[in-house]
């Protein structure tokens, strides 16, 4: 028999339910809010098979462009040969969970806010643009001593009298 092709085709374990978590959905899956704009990422629940992405999408992060009831739109990159397509899908609640791509930008949005608020309290300018890290300092390895080493000269006439 050959391989199927079908919409579920090698996602026996890609649709698996985790070790130990298994058994009825939680609450908080079904009472999350998503807003238009907010970063999702698309992982597929095996348990619920309504509204259920194709395998290609799972794993993936996207940008909620629809809220309906029960679903909500999802714009993901897909990348065909040489360009990139930006797909509009429709994944139940289920299927989706807030993703963390965003939080350490936001947490150094609120740093750089707080030190520039700040400096301007002192009077100072400062730059907020992160900067590559540079080479390690040098330093001295203490307790041991220095020994310097001089090459022995080559002789070139005791080197002919090897007999070639």
């Amino acid at each position: 028999m050959p391989a199927g092709h079908g919409l579920r085709a090698r996602t026996r374990d890609l649709f698996a339910r985790p070790f130990r978590r298994k058994g009825v959905i939680h609450l908080t899956t079904y009472l999350r809010t998503f807003h238009v704009g907010e970063y999702v990422d698309v992982k597929v629940n095996g348990a619920i098979h309504k509204g259920m992405p194709h395998k290609f999408y799972h794993g993936r992060t996207g940008r909620v462009w629809n809220v309906t009831k029960r679903a909500i739109g999802v714009e993901v990159n897909k990348q065909v040969r040489n360009k990139i397509i930006p797909k509009r899908l429709h994944v139940r609640i289920e299927h989706v969970q807030p993703s963390r791509c965003q939080e350490d930008f936001k947490l150094r949005v609120k740093k750089n806010d707080q030190l520039k608020a700040e400096a301007k309290a002192k009077g100072v300018r400062i730059s907020t643009k992160r900067q590559p890290e540079g080479p390690k300092p040098g330093f001295l390895v203490e307790g041991t001593t220095i020994e310097t080493v001089t090459p022995i000269p080559y002789d070139v006439t005791n080197d002919l009298k090897g007999g070639y």
